[in-house]
């Protein structure tokens, strides 16, 4: 499991980023957000973040989600396979065997989510799980933390 503690940049900003990475490994995603507006905002963000970029995308509200290399959704179903599941705005995932990596990505300036984030790396912590943690510094880049 990988915690990024977001400062610098939001998720906006950084999502993508991530995305891209993962589709240039050949790993489908998935990103699970807290609420269906949130979902609306980032399918919508998804089309226009970069006029030089693509990012193939759908969500689980539009027809066929099984052929999307990037779900969005607000369910813990893994509707197109994927193996890398990134977790915004304090969704949860009861199983994450299904994943070769589960990224939590939480606001840095959010007092309750960063006390959540820290529960959940507890929790994960004390069920085996192998944790890395990143956060940024005053340049906007990631620096491994733990």
């Amino acid at each position: 499991m990988l915690f990024y503690h977001l400062e610098r940049r939001p998720l906006e900003d950084t999502l993508p980023v991530l995305l891209e990475k993962s589709l240039e490994r050949g790993w489908r995603c998935t990103v699970q957000c807290g609420t269906p507006e949130r979902r609306e905002a980032l399918d919508a963000h998804l089309w226009t973040y970069n006029d030089a970029a693509f990012l193939p995308h759908g969500t689980d509200a539009q027809p066929r989600p099984e052929r999307q290399p990037v779900l969005l959704t607000v369910s813990e179903a893994n509707a197109n396979g994927s193996v890398v599941r990134f977790l915004v705005d304090g969704a949860d995932i009861s199983d994450a065997a299904d994943y070769q990596r589960i990224v939590h990505l939480f606001d840095g300036r959010d007092d309750e989510a960063v006390a959540a984030a820290r529960q959940k790396w507890r929790t994960a912590k004390a069920a085996g799980h192998a944790l890395t943690y990143w956060q940024q510094d005053e340049t906007g880049r990631w620096v491994r933390k733990a």
